[in-house]
């Protein structure tokens, strides 16, 4: 097969126009799967967490999970979804090793939720309104590990290793309809479309959406089309996009790698690919299927599925805050700009800078430690900052601490280390590492008589109108203290005592 060479994204824009699809997957955060009552807790051995239903062997019947149902309305209501009064289950067949049954028991023309949007800001503000076809149930698949190929991939393994685990725990698959009209934006839009989704489904509490963990995955389907025409072109869906850069990335290269293609004279095969983290690129999968190569039927062995209008209203009552209006609230409350707004979110800082102010620190304070010192530790350790040893309610127990004048920023920042390294919460820090602000008027008294007798010189200069020398006098006080002073006021003391006013 001829490999065609990307061209550049400014000439692929020149002459295409991008459209998009997006399926996201997301596992729910159920404690037992979607037709059977196994555990879906993650971690266990392989194959432990199965049974006759998951398996698919004969004679086994499966039984819906009703809190997958009412996640799934859940999420429906969120994305502005009509919720369908009556819909059922259609098995979906085809034969792959990690399909123990060999047909996914899904939804097919008759979803849970249909015809909503979500409405996602960009970087810089603007709001794109992203319209959804469809939010749906289904079962996972299994987990297949390739063995002795370099890639991980089947192609090249000598065997594979098959663990049915995860094969039955419920997912939503939320189709968006065809993004149209993003141009040059389309896999910035893409981006924030499942960042946005996957903080809508956090908020919601249906799933943690992990997605180096695999709870949530998207499947970027691209196509091109010649500026100014109508007609959709043929379509890529590159599959299982897991993290929020690589789903930018995949759209960028499809777009560049579509543009290359069509401009050589090629035409655009329909088929999925794989996203190669690396380098960004995607290479060929298999053919795409169309839907009746899947055999839709209804699923015999489960009833329909029938939400009552009273239901669904009492869960509408009890939906959150969507998270871009709480964001911008809590924008205009905090006063930050939206670039910061932005950082704070890249860093998943948001909810811990809320919990931060809720156990009582300023809403600056706050923002400080969690967004500094905390953030370049958490840069450091490769961890996520919710992932690091330090709650909420210690980062605000610091905050008092410093506002008390018990310690100062230098000092903090120990005791926040102490914490993060095991030694206990931070009275504990302090106690045991002796960092507390020395505020011994008398001790603190010595330490500037001290420093003033030591630089004589300096104390002159400060004598004759040159206050900012006092610096130098403050350094040495806190030198002598091992910065355990409160340099505020060890400033005025040496201005008192030299017999100088300060302005």
């Amino acid at each position: 097969m001829t490999v065609t060479e990307p061209v550049s994204y400014e000439d692929a824009l020149a002459s295409y126009d991008p459209v998009m699809g997006l399926e996201v997957h997301v596992e729910l955060g159920t404690k037992t799967k979607m037709f059977c009552g196994c555990s879906t807790e993650l971690g266990a051995e392989p194959n432990s967490q199965t049974c006759p239903t998951c398996l698919g062997m004969p004679g086994s019947l499966p039984v819906v999970n009703a809190v997958a149902v009412e996640s799934a309305v859940k999420i429906g209501l969120a994305l502005h979804c009509d919720i369908a009064e009556w819909c059922r289950f259609a098995r979906k067949n085809y034969f792959y090793p990690d399909m123990p049954k060999n047909f996914q028991t899904s939804q097919y023309d008759e979803p849970i939720a249909f015809n909503g949007y979500l409405d996602v800001q960009l970087e810089d503000g603007e709001v794109f309104r992203v319209e959804i076809e469809r939010a749906h149930m289904e079962e996972d698949t299994g987990k297949s590990t390739h063995v002795g190929g370099a890639t991980g991939r089947i192609h090249g393994a000598s065997h594979s290793l098959l663990d049915y685990n995860r094969a039955g725990i419920p997912l939503i698959e939320i189709v968006t309809k065809p993004i149209e009209g993003a141009g040059a934006r389309a896999p910035e839009v893409a981006k924030a479309y499942v960042a946005e989704l996957r903080e809508l489904i956090r908020a919601l509490g249906v799933s943690e959406a992990r997605m180096e963990m695999g709870q949530m995955r998207c499947d970027v389907n691209l196509s091109l089309r010649p500026n100014g025409t109508e007609k959709f072109g043929t379509r890529s869906e590159t599959k299982n996009v897991n993290s929020l850069r690589s789903v930018e990335r995949a759209a960028r290269f499809e777009i560049q790698r579509h543009a290359a293609v069509l401009s050589s004279g090629g035409t655009i095969v329909q088929e999925t690919r794989h996203f190669h983290e690396d380098d960004g690129s995607t290479t060929s999968g298999r053919i795409k299927e169309e839907a009746e190569d899947y055999r839709y039927f209804p699923e015999p062995d489960l009833v329909p599925v029938a939400p009552s209008r009273e239901w669904v209203e009492e869960l509408r009552a009890t939906l959150p805050e969507l998270p871009r209006l709480r964001r911008n609230r809590l924008r205009e409350e905090w006063g930050v700009s939206e670039h910061d707004m932005q950082s704070i979110l890249n860093a998943g800082a948001v909810d811990l800078i809320v919990a931060t102010i809720e156990a009582g620190a300023p809403a600056d304070q706050a923002r400080k430690w969690w967004m500094g010192e905390l953030a370049r530790s958490a840069n450091e350790s490769g961890k996520a900052l919710d992932e690091l040893a330090i709650t909420p309610a210690q980062v605000a127990r610091v905050t008092a601490l410093v506002k008390e004048g018990s310690l100062n920023d230098k000092l903090a920042r120990q005791v926040i280390e102490g914490v993060l390294a095991g030694e206990g919460d931070p009275d504990t820090v302090v106690d045991k590492r002796g960092l507390k602000v020395v505020s011994d008027e008398g001790a603190l008294g010595a330490a500037v008589d001290e420093a003033i007798a030591a630089n004589a010189a300096i104390a002159d200069k400060i004598r004759g109108g040159k206050v900012a020398a006092a610096g130098a006098l403050v350094g040495a006080v806190m030198k002598t203290t091992r910065g355990q002073a409160d340099a505020a006021r060890v400033k005025e003391l040496i201005l008192q005592k030299l017999g100088v006013t300060e302005g």
